[in-house]
């Protein structure tokens, strides 16, 4: 089945995504990327990014309006966008 150019798109996402504007930072072994959380739900999130970011596959995502870090998978790439998996959250505290 193909859908028609006037067709509305097929919606196929599992989990309903709540918009959101949050700023985080994607910290890697060489230091942090500032992004913006665009969208999430309980096992991921869109994430803007500058053009030319070098944003590894794996990283952790602190978001500080949240007040955690994330462990997360980039699943797919599109220009200043990134979708990623979450995969655990990580307390902020210093014990």
């Amino acid at each position: 089945m193909t859908d028609k150019p006037s067709d509305p798109p097929v919606e196929r996402r599992t989990h309903l995504r709540e918009v959101v504007l949050k700023d985080a930072f994607i910290i890697t072994q060489d230091g942090e990327i500032g992004c913006a959380v665009r969208n999430q739900h309980e096992h991921g999130a869109e994430l803007r990014v500058a053009a030319g970011a070098k944003v590894p596959d794996n990283f952790r995502l602190r978001v500080p309006l949240d007040g955690a870090t994330y462990r997360a998978e980039v699943r797919w790439r599109k220009g200043d966008r990134l979708g990623i998996q979450i995969h655990g959250n990580f307390s902020l505290k210093i014990r």
